[in-house]
């Protein structure tokens, strides 16, 4: 899936940058993808292993390089994203907030991938539930679950690239599709985590039903407003 993942963001780029009048050679977009795949797998590793197995590396400092035995975490993987495309920016003599906003409508289809690859792999899965399409996933007992993973691929992937893809369609004021990208993931992983069983090993965090996911969730909620409100504010001094 990140394989699949990384084709498809190349092909979209390269009609993305055309359709921005960028006009990327096939070398610009093969590097931009690299620094991104770097800082998904970088970020995504070692946010899941400081956020949601501290303990396991605490036990055993090697539990950090155990890919094997699975965990990476989006959060994670928006900061490593995020420091990678800084040091892309510099490379091409770039805005941050112009390469950002160029990228943040080709990540929604990576991350229906991925949940996808979850749904394969009957990981993750959702609460125990009643309603007719309920599944067993055989790892988690015999009784049926939401498939909270297909829920995320459709929000997070479909619904969420079609309304970036749309709205930066247009001239936007620099640093509003970010903000977007922001406000709706941090938005649609809050809901959806109301249907994903809690992370064994953590639980609720608060409030006894706040999730992790959710808890990482606000601050990207509150940063896109912040983000929004502002650019939109200043439009004039930072149009894209």
């Amino acid at each position: 899936m990140y394989l699949l993942s990384f084709i498809l963001v190349w092909f979209l780029a390269k009609y993305k940058s055309k359709q921005l009048h960028y006009n990327w050679s096939n070398e610009q977009i093969s590097d931009l993808i690299f620094y991104c795949a770097l800082g998904t797998v970088l970020g995504g590793r070692i946010g899941y292993v400081l956020i949601y197995g501290l303990k396991d590396l605490l036990a055993d400092p090697f539990f950090l390089f155990r890919i094997w035995q699975g965990g990476m975490s989006f959060h994670g993987g928006l900061i490593g994203v995020t420091i990678a495309l800084y040091f892309f920016a510099k490379k091409m003599h770039l805005r941050f907030l112009t390469l950002g906003d160029f990228i943040a409508p080709l990540i929604p289809p990576c991350l229906a991938l991925g949940r996808i690859g979850n749904f394969i792999n009957a990981e993750l899965p959702g609460r125990i539930t009643t309603v007719p399409w309920g599944m067993i996933f055989p790892q988690t007992g015999p009784l049926p679950r939401h498939p909270s993973q297909l829920y995320q691929a459709f929000a997070e992937g479909i619904i969420l690239f079609l309304l970036l893809w749309f709205f930066s369609a247009k001239p936007r004021p620099r640093g509003t599709v970010s903000a977007l990208f922001l406000i709706g993931y941090g938005s649609i992983r809050f809901v959806c985590e109301f249907f994903r069983e809690p992370d064994s090993q953590l639980g609720s965090v608060a409030f006894n039903w706040l999730t992790m996911g959710q808890l990482l969730s606000l601050p990207m909620i509150i940063i896109g407003i912040i983000m929004m409100v502002y650019y939109e504010k200043n439009k004039e001094n930072v149009v894209a």
